[in-house]
């Protein structure tokens, strides 16, 4: 295998460092801020991008003590892996933390947030993220109306953004009752990766690729997000949820918006979420008959799923962007949980030379590889791999395939230089950068494309853990095949 590297150009500039902010995160005590949240914001503040000075509101129904919230902070530190004891850092760090429960009314929280901003700037900024399951949204953003802690604030919001088309208008309506647009940031973790946003370099900044990214040179596109877990103490969310609402409507079609996208006329905000809503535009809306659902065996089992439960943990589908330059071109996308191997992966498969020129046996080396492709692992680090046939040495003209790899992990400075993905968005929304956030336009067309899955699912297929899905799926890509990571050693 040959390896590709790279280095960091010497003009590279410092990050922004936000200005004064009063943080106030919901869901303080939950799965996500104990995970990503807390050690992500505690990641900034180590990395010199939290403001100089900021407080850190943990807010939640639970009536902790000031110094509880400071415990689980220090835990959730020091149990995420990023350094093995933070020490005075993290002493420092908690510093700026304050707790407030909200299981009584917003009193509490009100005052804590004019506590905070009195040792802060005139100007400091307020900042609500709102990591809460959907049903709990109305209470809050009510909450903060009433008490004036929407003005000038901005909103972190949690997928999902709804459960079907009226519902995500319901929410828009309802977030919308508080907040303007413009203050509004829908989170999506996914568009937050390295991997993800280096799809604009690769395209728009190498003259190599662009001029082939098209129906002309492309056959097909996968968008591949398999995972050997199951729902992991999670059934009361994925219950209401499921494989087709948590993963494909919030999180793969953005994905397959940043592959699709024409080139924007600027790196701005304006400009790239215009071209991502044009793909979502563009798109036509699926129908049953492009989408396979399948349910591990044991789902029905897990504690806290229905007996009869139709909810779905894989789904694999055909989508098309039917515009000038995707006509007629499958995007396929996959994902699901209890499958054999646990990837983030986009494969772009390129199109066979119009006329073969080797012998036959050679050909037959091209079918067993398949389409000579770039795939781009999308999780942390990162890499992006080109797979293509070369001449075997020796006197015979013999095919084999080959590869080019490039590794984050290896280039770059390595992952110390790296921002987990909730890391950079949480900073975006501090700087007030909204280029890879949502539009409520976007998201209510998004609901548009899945109505018709929506309203009439297609039947339920039953797969056994470990395996790669319902056998259905093959049938749905056919005559392609799934590129899967042991192709690309």
């Amino acid at each position: 295998m040959s390896t590709a590297t790279a280095t960091v150009p010497a003009t590279a500039g410092p990050a922004q460092v936000p200005e004064d902010q009063v943080i106030v995160l919901f869901g303080a005590t939950g799965d996500l801020a104990r995970r990503k949240l807390l050690p992500g914001i505690f990641h900034l503040f180590e990395a010199g991008l939290m403001p100089e000075r900021f407080s850190l509101i943990g807010a939640a129904r639970s009536a902790l003590a000031e110094e509880e919230f400071v415990a689980l902070v220090r835990d959730a530190v020091c149990g995420s892996g990023r350094r093995p004891s933070p020490g005075e850092s993290l002493d420092r760090f908690v510093s700026n933390l304050r707790f407030a429960p909200i299981g009584d009314g917003f009193a509490n929280l009100g005052e804590a947030v004019a506590q905070a901003k009195d040792g802060l700037a005139e100007d400091a900024q307020l900042l609500h993220y709102l990591s809460l399951p959907p049903s709990a949204y109305a209470g809050v953003v009510e909450g903060l109306g009433q008490r004036g802690l929407g003005e000038g604030a901005r909103v972190i919001m949690e997928k999902p953004f709804g459960r079907d088309l009226a519902s995500a208008r319901e929410l828009d309506a309802l977030i919308h009752s508080v907040f303007d647009e413009e203050q509004i940031f829908r989170i999506d973790h996914y568009i937050g990766r390295e991997a993800v946003q280096n799809l604009l370099a690769l395209r728009f900044a190498n003259g190599m690729f662009e001029p082939v990214w098209n129906r002309n040179h492309i056959d097909h596109v996968q968008i591949d997000i398999p995972e050997t877990l199951g729902i992991e103490m999670r059934a009361g969310f994925y219950e209401e949820t499921g494989a087709f609402r948590d993963m494909i409507v919030t999180h793969l079609f953005q994905v397959l918006s940043f592959v699709a996208m024409e080139p924007p006329t600027s790196l701005s905000a304006k400009s790239l979420m215009a071209e991502r809503g044009k793909v979502f535009d563009s798109m036509v809306p699926l129908q049953p008959g492009d989408v396979v659902r399948g349910q591990y065996a044991g789902y029905r089992d897990e504690e806290g799923v229905a007996p009869d439960s139709e909810t779905e943990t894989f789904v694999a589908l055909r989508a098309f962007v039917d515009n000038w330059r995707w006509e007629g071109i499958p995007f396929f996308l996959r994902s699901g949980k209890r499958l054999a191997e646990s990837h983030h992966l986009l494969t772009i498969a390129f199109s066979e030379p119009p006329r073969r020129m080797f012998p036959i046996d050679c050909s037959q080396v091209a079918e067993k590889f398949g389409h000579d492709h770039l795939t781009f692992e999308l999780g942390d680090p990162g890499s992006i791999t080109a797979s293509f046939l070369a001449k075997v040495p020796g006197p015979k003209m013999q095919l084999g395939q080959a590869h080019m790899r490039f590794d984050y992990a290896d280039s770059f400075g390595g992952p110390a230089q790296a921002l987990d993905a909730y890391e950079r968005l949480i900073h975006d929304v501090m700087v007030g950068d909204r280029t890879l956030f949502t539009t409520s336009e976007a998201v209510e067309r998004l609901w548009e494309i899945a109505d018709p899955v929506v309203r009439e699912p297609p039947p339920l297929e039953i797969y056994e853990p470990g395996s790669w899905g319902p056998e259905a799926t093959d049938a749905l890509l056919a005559p392609h095949s799934w590129h899967a990571p042991k192709d690309h050693p």
